[in-house]
């Protein structure tokens, strides 16, 4: 009975203590079963987990251990029901009768993890429920945090729909176990099943259950929700290891500090420190204050007293004029430490200079050789019209060097003698450039003629998502493909009598598919060579046969009708009315041809005469070469993408006017040191905060761009007669430019000095070298 009694009171205790934790649905935190005890705890009867003060701050202390850490979302509410406690007055004289009933409502109101998986996005709520409550009390807690109605919530347990009566425990969720549900929704277009929770809320559960021992063989599981604060802690600083240079930061804390005993007394007072009021404390001893020594009846031991001695006073000036001393010393070598370092790092930055001049020296002396040898390799293998160009003025210059040396040195007959031979020598020299020209210009067209074949034949690219290359072949590139293929074959010249018919009557079936002048000339060829071939004809008179078929099959592929393919290549529109827009007459030769034919300008406006009658003009008569003041130009586009990605100036100019810029406004010659060299000048800005333009430049060597550009201000630097000629120069310039409209938009873009407004407002009398007294550019007209 007395067990009965200890029993009844543990109960009402654990009744009243109840509230501490609670779970979803009502239940209170009880004791797991039998099955879920450790090992001796069977054997203590009557015995209830109670959650005193005591238990809540072991479990404060203890380790948590984190449930399901890799769920993607997790719930932090947890129903709340209260539920009192009622104890029994009459109980059963029989523990194992009073045990029983108390055992069966532990167990539904044990809590189970349950996993819900939201379908289709495949996220995962938590939630930690009681097994004894029913799928119908489930749905509403989702429902709430998901903000949909409960009606349109379907829960299914492997595959199969579960009915709303049933509860946890009648699905075979053990207590204190986990299980995984899907839940979806029967209208999801209305009410879709996502979590309000955001992403940074979901790398951590929001209830846990902590496992405390509240008694030496008893344990009890406690639910925890962890609460997270919407700010960030502050940092509260650290220190740093000397040593090591670790860094250690202070920590805050939820909890406040425990707070020490009250001692019933003053331990801490400020009047123990401190002159307070009018209280003073004197400074000498009392009267009565005796001091111990020796004496009649008493001995005092002198093991461990001292002997002090007084030494040398020192004096305060003593003083301070050490402490001088010693400050000076300390001076002097900090000083001594910083002059080295100071010395160190102009020396550092000397040879760092030295470097810097000797790798920009070197890259320039090796792009002065590239130039060389790319010049030297133009001459010696020309392939473009630029190279030829080339080798007409060198013969050009030769020919005055000749007659200058003639005219100086001879008279008379011997002048016209000598005249005739420099004459016959430039002819001879004309004719072997000629035909050399016409060698490339045949193996050119051939490698033009196969470049088009592959562009047609090449199957249509474009990127994927991933970055890879995707390609495609649609009917016209299969078509594109088998003719290249044919062209190929019909091209070659050296084959066997077997394999060249063969090619033939391939040929013969392909250009049949469709009745035209151009097939029935293509068929009667193949026909005749056949012919020939057959009577034993040897393959070197057919070769001009030869060259008929594959120039006529050429044409064949060229015709969008036969291959579709070639219509974006073809430089031809095929729309008449759009030919017609496009044609222009050259006054030279008197040919319509297309604006490409032509050489564009900065005028917008194309010149009189074709590529090819400017380019026979320049055989016969200037022979002037402007692959230097291309290269001008490149470098200039170059260097102003970099500084302002922007820039409109530099790609609006043609190599006619950076020819008339050089030779024209700056007379071809550095406007530092007048420097000649025409591979070796480039432009830069005048000021550097404008962008470049033609207006806002100046022509120097490569050597004294570097200088020039760390200018931060030209008009302190440079001397007045110096600024003026080269603003003389802008309004040149600006003056020529202006005529063309497309740059005239451009002249207000940038600030003009007053000496050149008034140069453009009044007419000007331009003085050039005897160097620019040639025709101005197209451009100019």
């Amino acid at each position: 009975m007395s067990e009965l009694r200890e029993n009844k009171e543990q109960q009402v205790t654990a009744g009243e203590e109840e509230d501490t934790n609670r779970q979803p649905g009502g239940g209170t935190e009880e004791q797991p079963p039998e099955d879920d005890r450790e090992p001796g705890s069977g054997g203590e009867e009557g015995q209830e987990d109670r959650s005193s003060p005591d238990v809540l701050e072991a479990t404060g202390e203890a380790e948590t251990d984190l449930h399901d850490d890799d769920d993607d979302f997790m719930t932090t509410d947890v129903l709340e029901t209260v539920e009192e406690a009622e104890t029994q007055a009459d109980l059963p004289d029989d523990p194992e009768q009073l045990r029983e009933p108390q055992r069966k409502e532990n167990v539904g109101n044990s809590t189970a993890t349950v996993k819900v998986v939201l379908v289709p996005d495949s996220h995962v709520m938590t939630v930690a429920f009681a097994i004894g409550l029913s799928i119908q009390e489930l749905k509403l807690h989702l429902a709430t945090e998901l903000r949909v109605p409960a009606e349109v919530l379907q829960i299914s347990l492997d595959g199969r729909v579960v009915e709303e009566q049933q509860s946890l425990m009648e699905l075979g969720v053990q207590p204190h176990s986990s299980t995984r549900m899907e839940m979806t929704s029967t209208d999801p277009t209305t009410h879709p099943l996502r979590p309000l929770r955001p992403p940074e809320h979901d790398n951590m559960p929001d209830v846990i259950t902590v496992r405390v021992q509240t008694d030496e063989d008893m344990f009890q599981e406690v639910v925890v929700e962890i609460e997270r604060p919407p700010q960030q802690k502050a940092f509260l600083g650290g220190y740093r290891h000397r040593l090591t240079g670790a860094e250690y930061h202070h920590a805050a804390v939820q909890t406040l500090p425990k707070r020490r005993p009250d001692r019933g007394v003053v331990v801490f007072s400020r009047t123990t420190q401190v002159q307070t009021g009018e209280r003073s404390q004197a400074q000498q001893c009392p009267v009565d204050v005796s001091t111990q020594m020796t004496g009649i009846g008493c001995y005092v031991s002198c093991m461990n007293d001292k002997l002090v001695v007084p030494g040398k006073y020192t004096t305060a000036d003593q003083y301070h004029d050490t402490r001088l001393r010693a400050a000076i010393r300390l001076q002097s070598f900090a000083r001594r430490w910083l002059a080295q370092q100071e010395v160190d790092r102009l020396r550092r930055d000397r040879d760092r200079r030295l470097a810097w001049q000797e790798m920009q020296e070197r890259r320039r002396r090796e792009e002065k050789e590239e130039q060389l040898r790319d010049r030297r390799h133009r001459w010696m293998n020309p392939q473009r019209r630029e190279d030829f160009n080339l080798l007409y003025h060198a013969l050009e210059k030769w020919r005055c060097e000749e007659e200058e040396r003639i005219n100086s040195s001879l008279r008379g007959a011997e002048r016209k003698a000598a005249l005739c031979s420099v004459l016959e020598q430039e002819t001879q020299l004309i004719a072997a450039i000629g035909r050399h020209r016409i060698a490339v210009q045949n193996n050119n067209y051939n490698k033009a003629v196969r470049s088009f074949l592959d562009k047609s034949a090449a199957p249509h690219q474009w990127r994927a998502a991933d970055g890879g290359l995707i390609e495609m072949d649609s009917p016209h590139t299969i078509r594109a493909r088998e003719l290249r293929d044919l062209y190929n074959n019909v091209s070659l010249s050296s084959v066997s009598r077997e394999h060249r018919l063969h090619i033939l009557m391939t040929l013969k079936h392909t250009v049949k598919e469709h009745e035209c002048q151009l097939t029935r000339d293509i068929v009667d060829l193949v026909d005749r060579e056949v012919d020939l071939m057959t009577r034993g004809v040897k393959a070197a008179n057919l070769e001009g046969l030869r060259k008929r078929i594959s120039t006529l099959f050429l044409q064949y592929i060229k015709t969008p009708v036969f291959n579709p393919e070639v219509a974006k290549l073809l430089k031809v529109p095929q729309n008449p009315s759009q030919l017609k827009n496009d044609m222009f007459l050259c006054r030279s030769c008197h040919r319509y041809l297309q604006s490409a034919d032509f050489s564009p300008s900065a005028s917008t406006r194309l010149s009189g005469r074709c590529r090819d009658c400017t380019g026979l003009d320049n055989i016969a008569r200037s022979r002037d070469d402007f692959s230097c003041y291309k290269n001008i130009l490149r470098r200039l586009r170059v260097e102003e993408q970099l500084l302002n990605e922007e820039a409109k100036i530099p790609f609006l100019l043609q190599v006619e006017d950076v020819r008339y810029l050089v030779e024209v406004v700056w007379a071809s010659r550095s406007a530092l040191r007048a420097s000649s060299d025409l591979y070796n000048l480039v432009f830069v800005r005048w000021e550097r905060q404008w962008d470049w333009s033609p207006w806002n430049c100046i022509l120097l060597s490569k050597e004294e761009t570097s200088a020039h550009l760390e200018v931060e201000d030209v008009h302190k630097l440079y001397e007045a007669t110096f600024i003026r000629r080269i603003q003389h120069k802008h309004t040149l310039a600006r003056r020529y430019f202006s005529q063309i409209p497309v740059m005239a938009e451009y002249l207000d873009s940038q600030p003009s000095t007053a000496l050149g407004n008034q140069l453009v407002s009044k007419p000007i009398t331009m003085v050039t070298s005897k160097n620019a007294t040639d025709t101005p550019p197209a451009s100019a007209h």
